[in-house]
């Protein structure tokens, strides 16, 4: 039997996915919707898309105890996609299970590193901070005993992937003359589309090898480093980009001197460039499992793949 699967945040970049991905797979999907936003004309026909694929729309919010509480009754299993000015939100998520009781699995909304195997350090005080609250909301769960998958999925492709690494550009596609590299650009970092995260996340949230514990989803073809992504983009475009050094002095530097949210991206770029923060550990069988291990027959999208769409 598959869960009946309420997803939060379901408007936002992976929630919207998520909410596709298990509609599409046979659950029963619910998605928990504020009615202000569909004030946003993009976010209107958004939901009903949603609704043509036979999701089920419930109006409420993080903060309203009675819809949430509602909303949660309905449901197996709850996905939480929120963004990170909501994270520390999910208490009522929380609250919410706990007095439902009736939910089996609960996936915070992560999507992100590792945030108890975290190697970032200061000056990248936006991004501790958010590693933080994640890290806050895992063990407000574990106290509770709610059973629970943590989704750890290293970078979105859609946004590191058409800057090259230099996520704090916001490039839409990668660049044809320049890139700058960090430190010795050979840090090894993970990223996914989408629509595969999701995919991965759905098959996860019956699985009985996925409960209490991190899901991490870290196919081979996507561990890469910065070097690795501009020389698939070179190959493509049969040209060698001029390249700008940056050292890890200069990078901490530039998240000093940033404001919002350069900062936080800049910061991104050494944890994962610099300090290697997904690749930094070994997954052990004890507190994790390895989404492509899991599901060979998932067919994801490599990065090499990904740049394609750019050419």
């Amino acid at each position: 039997m598959t869960s009946k699967i309420l997803v939060i945040g379901a408007t936002g970049n992976i929630g919207k996915v998520i909410v596709q991905e298990s509609a599409k797979s046979g659950h029963a999907t619910f998605a928990l919707v504020r009615e202000a936003s569909l004030s946003d004309p993009v976010k209107a026909k958004l939901v009903e898309s949603f609704k043509d694929l036979g999701v089920t729309i419930l109006y409420g919010s993080l903060t309203d105890k009675e819809s949430l509480v509602n909303a949660i009754k309905q449901v197996e299993v709850v996905i939480s996609a929120v963004d990170r000015a909501q994270i520390l939100d999910q208490v009522n998520i929380i609250d919410a299970i706990k007095e439902s009781g009736n939910v089996k699995r609960f996936l915070p909304s992560e999507f992100d590193n590792d945030v108890d195997r975290t190697v970032a350090i200061e000056p990248a005080t936006a991004t501790l901070s958010n590693y933080n609250r994640k890290a806050q909301i895992r063990r407000a769960i574990e106290a509770a005993k709610i059973p629970y998958t943590y989704v750890v999925t290293g970078c979105f492709a859609s946004f590191f992937v058409p800057c090259l690494g230099q996520c704090h550009l916001r490039l839409t596609s990668p660049p044809r003359d320049k890139v700058s590299i960090y430190d010795s650009g050979n840090g090894k970092a993970i990223f996914n589309i989408e629509e595969d995260i999701a995919t991965y996340t759905i098959k996860a949230v019956d699985d009985p090898r996925t409960v209490n514990k991190i899901l991490y989803i870290y196919p081979p073809k996507n561990i890469v480093s910065q070097n690795d992504m501009v020389g698939f983009w070179e190959r493509k475009i049969g040209k060698r980009l001029e390249k700008t050094y940056v050292s890890e002095e200069e990078l901490l530097k530039s998240i000093q001197e940033s404001q919002p949210p350069i900062d936080f991206a800049m910061g991104l770029i050494h944890t994962l460039f610099v300090k290697s923060d997904h690749t930094s550990f070994d997954i052990d069988p004890s507190f994790g499992v390895e989404a492509s291990e899991l599901y060979p027959q998932v067919k994801y999208t490599s990065i090499d793949e990904y740049l394609d769409r750019f050419v």
